[in-house]
C-alpha cells in the first residue's frame, strides 16, 4: 500500500499541489500537517508513520516535506527500513530517492553519511567554541550559586568558629554541600 503524506508550514500556505501529485502517485492513504517545526509534534506524521506496514511505500512530494534536518531524515529512514517499509520522493533535490530500489538505497545511504559528517563536523565546532570560551575566562554550565565574596565571607566565618556550616550555608541560601564545595576550592570557575 502506498501512504502519503504532504506538509505545509503555514495556514497561508496551500496543499493542493501535494495532494494532487500524491494521489497521482496512487496513494491508497494521505496523511497531512499544517506545521512546522520538530518531526515529534506532526500528527499527520505520525498518523501516516503508524499507517505503515511491512511492505508499503511511505510517499512524499519532496523530501524537505519530511525532515527538517538531514539527521531527522536518516532516523526516520531507518526507523522504516527496520519496519520493512519503503520510502519514495516524488520531485526535488531527494526525487531519485526510492528506498525499495538499489540505486535509491545507494543514494540514502551517502545522505546518510554526510548526515553523519555534519553530526561530527557540529560536535567539532561546539568542542573548539568551548575550549575558546574557557581560554577566555567564561565560565560554561551551570551559573555559580555564590560569588567570590560570598565564598570568601564564608571562609572567614568558619576560620572564626562562630557559626557552624549549616547556618552559614542556610544564610546564604544554598545547601550545605554547595557551600562545603565552594570553600573548598571544587567549585569550577
Amino acid at each position: 500500500m502506498n501512504i502519503g503524506y504532504a506538509r505545509v508550514s503555514t495556514d497561508e500556505q496551500n496543499l493542493d499541489l501535494q495532494l494532487a501529485a500524491l494521489g497521482d502517485a496512487d496513494c491508497d492513504r494521505i496523511f497531512s500537517d499544517r506545521v512546522s517545526g520538530d518531526i515529534n509534534h506532526r500528527q499527520g506524521l505520525n498518523r501516516a508513520l503508524t499507517a505503515c506496514q511491512e511492505g508499503d511505500l511511505l510517499v512524499v512530494w519532496k523530501l524537505d516535506r519530511l525532515g527538517r534536518s538531514l539527521h531527522d531524515l536518516v532516523n526516520l529512514v531507518e526507523s522504516l527500513n527496520v519496519r520493512g517499509v519503503g520510502l519514495k520522493v516524488l520531485t526535488g533535490m531527494g526525487a531519485q530517492v526510492d528506498t525499495t530500489r538499489p540505486d535509491g538505497k545507494l543514494i540514502f545511504g551517502i545522505l546518510a553519511t554526510l548526515a553523519e559528517f555534519e553530526r561530527e563536523l557540529i560536535r567539532e565546532r561546539t568542542r573548539a567554541g568551548m575550549a575558546a570560551a574557557r581560554r577566555r575566562g567564561v565560565h560554561l554550565g551551570r551559573p555559580r550559586k555564590l560569588d567570590d565574596a560570598q565564598i570568601t565571607k564564608a571562609r572567614q566565618l568558619i576560620e572564626a568558629g562562630g557559626s557552624c556550616a549549616t547556618d552559614i550555608a542556610a544564610g546564604l541560601g544554598v545547601h550545605v554541600n554547595t557551600l562545603r564545595r565552594a570553600v573548598s576550592g571544587t567549585v569550577s570557575k
